[in-house]
């Protein structure tokens, strides 16, 4: 599902302008990715989490040739389901029939 369809789907649920609720997204977005670069995890009840989770030092090798290199400690976006919204994916059976046909 892309941006503009999230736009059309809210738009005829909620009857809004789609400027109105593609500028809202947009700053939904905007801000999210603000708070991140900040240090801040953004907590959704029943939704899920936008967390910053920490890369540790390592050793990276290139096999083509035969070198290594130190990845240096760095911090990673991460989105983690809340335990509700993930029960629902895992039991989702239309899902699991789409799937099966890719």
């Amino acid at each position: 599902m892309t941006k503009s369809e999230i736009v059309n789907e809210i738009a005829v649920r909620t009857g809004l302008e789609k400027a109105a609720i593609a500028d809202t997204l947009d700053n939904f977005f905007v801000v999210v990715k603000n708070s991140m670069v900040s240090g801040n995890n953004i907590y959704l009840r029943g939704f899920g989490t936008f967390e910053l989770k920490k890369r540790e030092t390592k050793v990276a090798r290139n096999i083509k040739r035969n070198t290594s290199l130190v990845v240096p400690a760095h911090y990673v976006a991460r989105f983690k389901p809340a335990k509700e919204f993930a029960g629902q994916v895992k039991d989702s059976k239309d899902l699991s029939a789409r799937l099966k046909g890719k």
